[in-house]
């Protein structure tokens, strides 16, 4: 164990706002894809890799930074990535086209990716086990309020400004952190040296590199052919091939320094915690993201206002995780993972089931509540029964790996709800328009259904402004008919939607369904308090 002289608090609240920043750019994004959209004049391919690119370098450098921790101070790579997140923020707000844009969230990614895994280590070694849940409480309550308060916090941001200051955000919160790094946080080590498994790194990025991209871009080529000999299959099999070559090298180095020590997996809960991980990842941000274009496209709601529709879930979440996290230093987390899972999936369940095209926000407040009870016995209790038992020299890369696990699941979640919304607004538009072609004109119903036809494969279901306005009356018609078209399209696009929305949920609710009965295999005893023996201690203060 490593005996921390210094305020534990202090050094939380400072790990919690940088950790906080990194989350809050996966989410509060999406609230200002139609601003993007008109201001860059970008493509619903531009804005997908604006999305995708910070998620997959997260992904893929995860475990890397992670292991790089342990190599060179777990504080020192989460100063490098505060400045390296803060520094692409602000360039990312200075963006002039989406070809900029996705490279400075490329470089953004990489920030995060040094940072993130340094949180959970630095909570761990400074924390004994039977304080650990409760600071893992605060920890998960930054979890959930970024998660769903990046909708709210951007809608309010792209209202009140546009797209660009929510990067520009980041930097008076990355300056506060990187000063008050030096003053709070130790320069906690775990006692001996390490060297970095070089072609582990290798390996592992190209594999987690090229199933990640297979997966991002896999609808885009309809999952076929990229050119002559290249296809998405191809790049995921080259993945997959890659991680067994991986893991057989792994398997080799386990008397050395490996860059993932199998010996984290020894232990039960570290393993069941990850793949509940991944899995809850796959599950929120395949649930938020339709369900966030819904409250725009179908429901014609401003950023803000779809923002502020999903406060109550981030509320109730924030006020319950803390207390959360304090139950689990008693009674383990076991029963609360499985409790919060499955409040999460019910009420976003319900969400969905009462999803209308002309809803109004209180419609939804019950099962956001619900949502959010669920939201708030997750992250903490999740935290604490993954790394309850982990060692510390082994901190870094267990948190590497279950940060990685997340972020693969955020890649996958994306991928494949982006996948099946698309498949099923191509049908459900093409149907409701054949439905409602006879509201429009007889010359121009055949053109009428054509268009939807070719438009939910172009990025229709994209942004508040799409809403049917892509389909544009013939040229010459009188006023009149012109607008009856443009409300023809509109219903169309609203009942479309709303009907491809529903199954596109069904399947991360699933998913989340799925991590609740994993959960089941948790051992659920109490962290013992911590006893330091002098072969294992570590005294450090606090470092400027």
């Amino acid at each position: 164990m490593i005996k921390f002289r210094g305020n534990p608090w202090a050094v939380l609240l400072v790990v919690s706002l940088g950790f906080f920043m990194t989350l809050l750019d996966l989410t509060i994004v999406n609230i200002a894809i139609p601003n993007m959209i008109d201001k860059l004049h970008a493509g619903l391919d531009d804005i997908l890799w604006v999305i995708n690119g910070y998620a997959l370098v997260l992904a893929v450098l995860l475990i890397t930074a992670g292991r790089l921790g342990d190599l060179w101070g777990p504080r020192n790579l989460f100063v490098v990535g505060i400045i390296v997140f803060t520094l692409a923020s602000a360039a990312c707000g200075m963006s002039v086209n989406p070809g900029q844009l996705i490279a400075f969230r490329v470089v953004q990614g990489l920030g995060a990716a040094l940072l993130m895994p340094q949180t959970l280590t630095i909570l761990t070694m400074v924390f004994p086990p039977e304080r650990r849940g409760a600071a893992f409480g605060v920890w998960g309550a930054v979890a959930g309020l970024a998660t769903i308060a990046g909708p709210t916090l951007g809608g309010l941001l792209v209202t009140a400004f546009d797209w660009r200051w929510i990067f520009f955000v980041n930097v008076p919160i990355g300056a506060v952190v990187l000063c008050l790094s030096f003053i709070l946080i130790p320069d906690v080590r775990p006692g001996r040296k390490h060297r970095l498994d070089l072609a582990g790194v290798l390996l592992a990025s190209a594999a987690l590199f090229a199933i990640c991209y297979g997966l991002v871009e896999g609808q885009k080529y309809s999952w076929g052919k990229i050119n002559s000999f290249l296809s998405i299959p191809l790049v995921i099999g080259a993945g997959i091939v890659l991680l067994a070559v991986f893991l057989v090298v792994e398997k080799l180095m386990q008397r050395r320094e490996p860059l993932v020590p199998f010996a984290v997996f020894h232990d039960r809960n570290f393993s069941v915690m990850n793949v509940v991980s991944g899995a809850l990842a796959i599950g929120m941000l395949g649930i938020f993201l339709p369900f966030t274009i819904y409250l725009q496209s179908a429901l014609g709601m401003s950023a803000l206002n779809a923002g502020l529709a999903l406060a109550p879930a981030s509320l109730v979440s924030v006020f319950l995780a803390p207390g959360v996290g304090r139950l689990a230093d008693r009674i383990g987390g076991k029963y609360l993972l499985i409790a919060g899972l499955t409040l999460f999936a019910l009420g976003m369940g319900w969400a969905a089931a009462i999803a209308q095209t002309d809803s109004r926000w209180y419609d939804f407040l019950p099962a956001l509540i619900v949502a959010g009870l669920g939201m708030g016995c997750i992250f903490a209790p999740l935290s604490t029964v993954a790394l309850r038992d982990v060692k510390p020299h082994l901190a870094g890369a267990a948190s590497g790996l279950l940060n990685t696990n997340r972020q693969v699941g955020a890649v996958i979640g994306s991928s494949a709800v982006g996948a099946l919304l698309q498949n099923r607004l191509a049908s459900s538009l093409t149907q409701e328009a054949s439905r409602r072609a006879g509201q429009v004109p007889a010359p121009a119903r055949a053109g009428f259904v054509a268009g939807f036809r070719g438009a939910s494969k172009h990025g229709l279901q994209v942004g508040a402004g799409q809403s049917g306005g892509s389909i544009r009356p013939p040229s010459g018609v009188p006023p009149s008919v012109a607008a009856q078209i443009q409300r023809a399209a509109h219903e169309v696009f609203t009942h479309g939607y709303v009907a491809a929305m529903r199954p596109t949920m069904a399947l991360p609710i699933a998913v989340i369904v799925v991590a609740a009965l994993c959960c089941f295999a948790v051992n659920n005893g109490k962290p013992a308090p911590s006893r330091v023996t002098p072969a294992e201690s570590t005294e450090v203060s606090t470092a400027a």
